[in-house]
Protein backbone atom coordinates (compact mmCIF):
# COMPACT_ATOMS: atom_id res chain seq x y z
CA UNK A 1 0.00 0.00 0.00
CA UNK A 2 1.34 3.35 -1.02
CA UNK A 3 0.43 6.10 1.32
CA UNK A 4 1.10 9.60 -0.29
CA UNK A 5 0.23 13.44 1.54
CA UNK A 6 -1.93 15.66 0.05
CA UNK A 7 1.36 16.61 -2.87
CA UNK A 8 1.31 13.12 -3.75
CA UNK A 9 4.40 12.71 -1.77
CA UNK A 10 5.57 9.03 -1.01
CA UNK A 11 4.96 8.53 2.69
CA UNK A 12 5.69 4.56 3.27
CA UNK A 13 4.95 2.12 0.79
CA UNK A 14 2.89 -1.03 3.27
CA UNK A 15 1.09 -4.34 1.39
CA UNK A 16 -1.85 -3.67 3.41
CA UNK A 17 -4.08 -6.84 3.93
CA UNK A 18 -6.65 -7.63 5.88
CA UNK A 19 -5.13 -8.80 9.17
CA UNK A 20 -5.23 -11.50 10.98
CA UNK A 21 -5.69 -11.08 14.94
CA UNK A 22 -6.17 -14.53 16.69
CA UNK A 23 -6.76 -12.55 19.65
CA UNK A 24 -10.44 -11.59 18.12
CA UNK A 25 -11.58 -15.11 17.61
CA UNK A 26 -10.35 -16.55 21.08
CA UNK A 27 -12.79 -16.44 23.92
CA UNK A 28 -13.05 -14.06 27.20
CA UNK A 29 -9.94 -12.43 27.75
CA UNK A 30 -8.26 -13.82 31.64
CA UNK A 31 -7.63 -11.33 34.45
CA UNK A 32 -5.25 -9.31 33.65
CA UNK A 33 -2.39 -9.92 35.50
CA UNK A 34 0.14 -7.57 37.14
CA UNK A 35 2.85 -8.23 33.96
CA UNK A 36 0.07 -8.27 31.40
CA UNK A 37 -0.49 -4.74 32.96
CA UNK A 38 3.10 -3.64 32.95
CA UNK A 39 3.46 -4.85 29.23
CA UNK A 40 0.47 -2.93 28.19
CA UNK A 41 1.69 0.08 30.04
CA UNK A 42 5.19 -0.23 28.51
CA UNK A 43 3.31 -0.86 24.65
CA UNK A 44 1.90 2.59 25.19
CA UNK A 45 4.35 4.68 26.01
CA UNK A 46 6.50 2.62 22.84
CA UNK A 47 3.75 3.83 20.88
CA UNK A 48 3.10 7.07 22.46
CA UNK A 49 6.88 7.41 21.40
CA UNK A 50 5.85 6.11 17.53
CA UNK A 51 3.36 8.80 17.58
CA UNK A 52 5.74 11.48 18.49
CA UNK A 53 8.26 10.43 15.87
CA UNK A 54 5.54 10.05 13.17
CA UNK A 55 4.88 13.65 14.03
CA UNK A 56 8.35 14.67 13.15
CA UNK A 57 7.67 12.71 9.73
CA UNK A 58 10.10 9.56 10.66
CA UNK A 59 8.76 6.92 8.24
CA UNK A 60 10.56 3.95 10.03
CA UNK A 61 8.43 4.85 13.10
CA UNK A 62 5.34 5.10 11.12
CA UNK A 63 5.92 1.53 9.03
CA UNK A 64 6.59 0.28 12.93
CA UNK A 65 3.38 1.52 14.41
CA UNK A 66 1.47 0.64 11.72
CA UNK A 67 3.22 -2.53 11.72
CA UNK A 68 1.86 -2.96 15.72
CA UNK A 69 -1.50 -1.75 15.22
CA UNK A 70 -2.69 -2.61 12.29
CA UNK A 71 -4.79 -5.90 13.29
CA UNK A 72 -6.39 -3.73 16.24
CA UNK A 73 -7.26 -0.74 14.06
CA UNK A 74 -8.73 -3.12 11.35
CA UNK A 75 -10.96 -4.71 13.60
CA UNK A 76 -12.21 -1.96 15.19
CA UNK A 77 -13.35 -0.86 11.86
CA UNK A 78 -14.46 -4.05 10.24
CA UNK A 79 -17.04 -4.33 13.36
CA UNK A 80 -18.59 -0.96 12.29
CA UNK A 81 -18.50 -1.29 8.36
CA UNK A 82 -18.99 -5.77 8.35
CA UNK A 83 -17.22 -5.49 4.67
CA UNK A 84 -13.76 -6.86 4.35
CA UNK A 85 -13.08 -4.73 1.35
CA UNK A 86 -14.48 -1.41 2.73
CA UNK A 87 -12.35 -2.21 6.03
CA UNK A 88 -9.39 -2.76 4.43
CA UNK A 89 -9.91 1.12 2.35
CA UNK A 90 -10.87 2.55 5.52
CA UNK A 91 -7.69 1.45 7.60
CA UNK A 92 -5.64 2.78 4.69
CA UNK A 93 -7.25 6.12 5.32
CA UNK A 94 -6.77 6.12 9.34
CA UNK A 95 -3.18 5.69 8.67
CA UNK A 96 -2.88 8.40 6.37
CA UNK A 97 -4.93 10.55 8.62
CA UNK A 98 -2.37 8.80 11.48
CA UNK A 99 0.58 10.26 9.06
CA UNK A 100 -0.71 13.64 8.83
CA UNK A 101 -2.15 14.32 12.50
CA UNK A 102 0.26 12.48 14.67
CA UNK A 103 1.73 16.05 15.65
CA UNK A 104 -1.58 16.41 17.66
CA UNK A 105 -1.61 13.51 19.55
CA UNK A 106 -1.28 14.49 23.36
CA UNK A 107 -0.12 11.47 25.94
CA UNK A 108 -1.72 13.70 28.72
CA UNK A 109 -5.16 13.12 27.24
CA UNK A 110 -4.96 9.44 26.82
CA UNK A 111 -3.30 6.20 25.36
CA UNK A 112 -1.75 5.79 21.83
CA UNK A 113 -4.10 3.30 21.54
CA UNK A 114 -6.95 4.61 22.29
CA UNK A 115 -6.38 7.50 20.04
CA UNK A 116 -6.06 5.18 17.23
CA UNK A 117 -9.04 3.43 17.93
CA UNK A 118 -10.94 6.81 18.18
CA UNK A 119 -9.54 7.65 14.58
CA UNK A 120 -10.75 4.32 13.29
CA UNK A 121 -14.13 4.19 15.01
CA UNK A 122 -15.12 7.71 13.36
CA UNK A 123 -13.73 7.19 9.98
CA UNK A 124 -15.62 4.01 9.91
CA UNK A 125 -18.78 6.15 11.08
CA UNK A 126 -18.27 8.68 8.43
CA UNK A 127 -17.69 5.58 5.42
CA UNK A 128 -21.44 4.31 7.05
CA UNK A 129 -22.94 7.67 6.78
CA UNK A 130 -20.92 8.59 3.25
CA UNK A 131 -22.67 5.72 1.77
CA UNK A 132 -25.73 6.11 3.33
CA UNK A 133 -26.06 9.29 2.15
CA UNK A 134 -25.01 8.12 -1.64
CA UNK A 135 -27.56 5.73 -1.20
CA UNK A 136 -30.38 8.87 -0.72
CA UNK A 137 -28.96 10.70 -3.35
CA UNK A 138 -29.57 7.84 -5.87
CA UNK A 139 -32.84 7.85 -4.56
CA UNK A 140 -33.31 10.97 -4.91
CA UNK A 141 -32.53 11.51 -8.10
CA UNK A 142 -34.53 8.59 -9.10
CA UNK A 143 -37.65 9.71 -7.67
CA UNK A 144 -36.73 13.73 -9.68
CA UNK A 145 -35.46 12.42 -12.91
CA UNK A 146 -36.02 8.76 -13.72
CA UNK A 147 -39.59 8.69 -12.98
CA UNK A 148 -40.79 11.33 -14.57
CA UNK A 149 -39.01 9.91 -18.13
CA UNK A 150 -40.63 6.05 -17.21
CA UNK A 151 -44.48 8.55 -16.37
CA UNK A 152 -43.70 10.13 -19.81
CA UNK A 153 -43.52 6.92 -21.19
CA UNK A 154 -46.68 5.45 -19.73
CA UNK A 155 -48.84 7.98 -20.14
CA UNK A 156 -48.02 8.14 -23.68
CA UNK A 157 -48.77 4.22 -23.94
CA UNK A 158 -52.22 5.01 -21.84
CA UNK A 159 -53.48 7.90 -23.56
CA UNK A 160 -52.75 6.77 -27.14
CA UNK A 161 -51.46 2.93 -27.54
CA UNK A 162 -53.13 -0.24 -26.94
CA UNK A 163 -51.33 -3.43 -25.54
CA UNK A 164 -50.18 -4.56 -29.03
CA UNK A 165 -49.19 -1.37 -30.16
CA UNK A 166 -47.23 -1.64 -26.58
CA UNK A 167 -45.59 -4.63 -27.70
CA UNK A 168 -44.40 -3.33 -31.28
CA UNK A 169 -42.30 -0.93 -29.22
CA UNK A 170 -40.46 -3.02 -27.16
CA UNK A 171 -39.80 -5.73 -29.56
CA UNK A 172 -38.31 -2.65 -31.42
CA UNK A 173 -35.75 -2.35 -28.91
CA UNK A 174 -32.27 -4.52 -28.68
CA UNK A 175 -32.22 -7.30 -26.33
CA UNK A 176 -30.31 -6.08 -23.47
CA UNK A 177 -32.20 -2.34 -24.09
CA UNK A 178 -35.79 -4.57 -23.19
CA UNK A 179 -34.23 -6.64 -20.45
CA UNK A 180 -32.92 -3.92 -18.60
CA UNK A 181 -36.08 -1.54 -19.46
CA UNK A 182 -38.84 -3.89 -18.29
CA UNK A 183 -36.25 -4.80 -14.90
CA UNK A 184 -36.52 -0.68 -14.28
CA UNK A 185 -40.30 0.20 -15.80
CA UNK A 186 -42.19 -3.30 -14.64
CA UNK A 187 -39.80 -4.39 -11.99
CA UNK A 188 -39.66 -1.24 -10.13
CA UNK A 189 -35.80 -1.51 -9.52
CA UNK A 190 -33.11 1.37 -9.43
CA UNK A 191 -29.98 1.40 -11.76
CA UNK A 192 -27.99 -0.05 -9.04
CA UNK A 193 -30.47 -2.90 -9.10
CA UNK A 194 -30.36 -3.44 -12.74
CA UNK A 195 -26.96 -3.54 -12.49
CA UNK A 196 -26.62 -6.12 -10.12
CA UNK A 197 -29.19 -8.24 -11.44
CA UNK A 198 -27.70 -8.28 -14.74
CA UNK A 199 -24.18 -8.48 -13.32
CA UNK A 200 -23.27 -5.71 -15.57
CA UNK A 201 -21.80 -2.06 -14.60
CA UNK A 202 -23.32 0.99 -12.78
CA UNK A 203 -22.80 2.91 -16.37
CA UNK A 204 -23.54 0.20 -18.70
CA UNK A 205 -27.61 -0.16 -16.98
CA UNK A 206 -27.75 3.57 -16.97
CA UNK A 207 -26.81 3.78 -20.96
CA UNK A 208 -29.13 0.26 -21.71
CA UNK A 209 -31.99 1.99 -19.95
CA UNK A 210 -31.71 5.51 -20.98
CA UNK A 211 -31.27 4.37 -24.71
CA UNK A 212 -34.23 1.78 -24.27
CA UNK A 213 -36.42 4.69 -23.25
CA UNK A 214 -35.84 7.00 -26.10
CA UNK A 215 -36.11 4.47 -28.55
CA UNK A 216 -39.26 3.08 -27.18
CA UNK A 217 -40.68 7.23 -27.09
CA UNK A 218 -39.63 7.03 -30.80
CA UNK A 219 -41.10 3.68 -31.61
CA UNK A 220 -44.14 5.15 -29.59
CA UNK A 221 -44.18 8.54 -31.57
CA UNK A 222 -43.80 6.90 -34.79
CA UNK A 223 -47.61 4.52 -33.71
CA UNK A 224 -49.19 7.51 -33.31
Amino acid sequence: MLLADDTGQSVVTRLLVAPKDDSLQKGAARPATHAAVTARAAESAELATLLRRCGQSDEDAFAELYDRTCARVFGVVLRVLYDSGYAEETTQEVYLQVWRCAATFDPAKGSAVGWLMTLAHRRAVDRVRAEQSASQHEAAYWLKNIREEFDEVSEEVERRLEQQAVLAGLASLTETQREAVSLAYYGGRTYTEVAHYLGIGLPTAKSRIRGGLSRLKKSLGELS
